[in-house]
């Protein structure tokens, strides 16, 4: 005849947990699971439910009374979320582990635990270990995105009336001048003179400048290429150069040299480009600038020039016109140009 019983079960932290089974009939036929608690109580009720649906002859429907299943964790969720992400770049996928390996406080919480409150504290604990705004923000971004794929409503990391991030003055960039430029150039080792130049009248990005390669030169119309899988916005762009210049590009390596995969500027990186700025800054007694600051020097021209602004945009790869308007022009101490010809005789 149909029977229930419990089997206390240790488990594999010392402590013990009840489960429930009962057959539909005698001993010949299976037992089947009916539950497992933490309390003999719990396990006792279920167990009174199971007798119950068994004497009016009912199979016990266990499937619709067992507890939900558990939400997963943050760490869990946030795995799932970046094997999902095949649509991003390596640099992104890094900057994804990044952000949340800053958010390790709340990776053992599970989803439905967490508050809008806890990212609150998060974000304040980050503020008094010294984290720049940005990257707060970068990383209360990637919260948001992981909880958006765990389909978690209403949002924790979006709401933006517990969720703030700490207020940031950001220091006013003084782009150097021309006598400044000129000044550090004067300091520099030879290998690192033309590319200062080149991003003086490009306003390139210093990586994109590091990755040049022979291939991407266009000797016919003095212009070389961005290749998309270089450029930040992961667009190509032609950048038209000054064909004294250009010229000075090609003095560097003979013809039969340039291999299309051969970097233009061999010896720089962008690290060595910065510290050799650095230092030259300090031995000219000029203020402090890095090869970032060359390119808002760049757009600040163009615009007191009165090139438009979709113009500038296309020519320094921004996509954002905004951004660009608001973040890299200038009032400017010197609105020189330099007299690039005279200073590579």
């Amino acid at each position: 005849m149909p029977s229930v019983w419990i089997t206390p079960r240790p488990t594999r932290n010392g402590d013990r947990r009840y489960r429930v089974l009962y057959r539909l009939g005698g001993r010949e036929s299976t037992p089947r699971y009916g539950g497992s608690f933490q309390t003999k109580r719990e396990a006792l009720t279920r167990k009174q439910w199971i007798a119950g649906e068994l004497a009016a002859m009912r199979v016990p429907g266990v499937a619709r009374v067992a507890d939900p299943p558990t939400a997963p964790t943050l760490a869990e969720a946030a795995e799932r979320w970046q094997a999902s992400r095949v649509d991003v770049s390596t640099a992104t996928a890094t900057y994804h582990r990044s952000a949340l390996r800053r958010a390790r406080p709340l990776l053992n919480k599970r989803l439905d635990q967490i508050a809008a409150s806890d990212v609150a504290a998060l974000v304040g604990s980050l503020a008094e270990a010294g984290k720049s705004r940005e990257t707060i923000r970068k990383t209360v971004t990637v919260l948001a995105m992981v909880f958006d794929y765990a389909g978690i409503t209403p949002n924790p990391a979006r709401d933006r009336i517990r969720v703030r991030l700490p207020r940031e003055d950001r220091p006013e960039v003084a782009p150097p001048t021309a006598e400044h430029v000129e000044a550090v150039y004067g300091l520099l080792a030879p290998d690192y003179r033309l590319p200062l130049l080149v991003l003086d009248a490009t306003g390139m990005r210093v990586g994109e400048l590091e990755a040049l390669t022979w291939g991407d030169l266009d000797e016919a119309r003095g212009r070389w290429r961005v290749s998309r899988t270089v450029a930040k916005t992961g667009y190509g762009r032609w950048v038209a150069v000054a064909p004294v210049l250009f010229d000075a590009v090609l003095d560097l390596c003979p013809r039969d040299d340039r291999h299309a995969d051969r970097r233009v500027f061999e010896r720089v990186t962008a690290d060595r480009l910065r510290m050799a700025i650095q230092r030259a800054c300090t031995a000219a007694g000029v203020p402090n600038f890095s090869p970032h600051d060359l390119r808002h020097r760049r757009i600040s021209l163009m615009h007191l020039g009165g090139v438009p602004w979709a113009r500038i945009g296309e020519h320094v790869g921004q996509r954002d016109l905004a951004v660009t308007a608001n973040t890299y022009t200038h009032v400017l101490a010197d609105e020189a140009e330099l007299d690039y010809a005279a200073l590579i005789d």
